[in-house]
């Protein structure tokens, strides 16, 4: 079953919950709707693969949305979007240990042969073709700043 179709199946669950699901249900229809727009924009299908880094996004929105509501003191909205992520990572890859991602940045140092911080992006862009949707994009970032500066 692809992740759209399991999207579909929990959607008409948490209808059914009625009250219970509902939080579950609004997420699960922003979650549809984003991938639709990129449909749309793209003029074609996602795959699970392109439909897992939207997936992503949305969780690295509401993250990023939470630490300015935390800074907002603003813990009800925290609270709030920290369970819109729990839902959200269920559909994602199950997510990387940092010691898995420090094993993956150390083999893309290796194998870019980078010296130094200006080289980052090389590794960047090796690692994050690899590891992509299951890691945080900043802790893979600030692993790398660490191992090369």
């Amino acid at each position: 079953m692809s992740i759209k179709e399991q999207l579909i199946e929990d959607m008409k669950q948490a209808m059914k919950d009625k009250e219970a699901g509902k939080l579950r249900l609004s997420v699960i229809r922003m979650t549809r709707a984003s991938i639709k727009n990129v449909e749309i924009d793209r003029k074609k299908e996602l795959s699970d693969e392109e439909v897992i880094e939207v997936l992503a996004k949305e969780v690295k929105m509401r993250r990023d949305a939470m630490e300015e509501f935390r800074k907002g003191n603003r813990p009800d909205l925290v609270e709030n979007l920290e369970q819109e992520v729990q839902v959200l990572m269920q559909y994602l890859p199950q997510q990387m240990t940092e010691s898995e991602v420090r094993q993956a940045v150390t083999a893309a140092i290796q194998e870019t042969q980078a010296k130094g911080a200006k080289e980052m992006g090389k590794v960047m862009a090796v690692l994050m073709s690899k590891i992509k949707g299951r890691a945080d994009g900043k802790l893979v970032n600030s692993i790398v700043k660490e191992l090369l500066g």
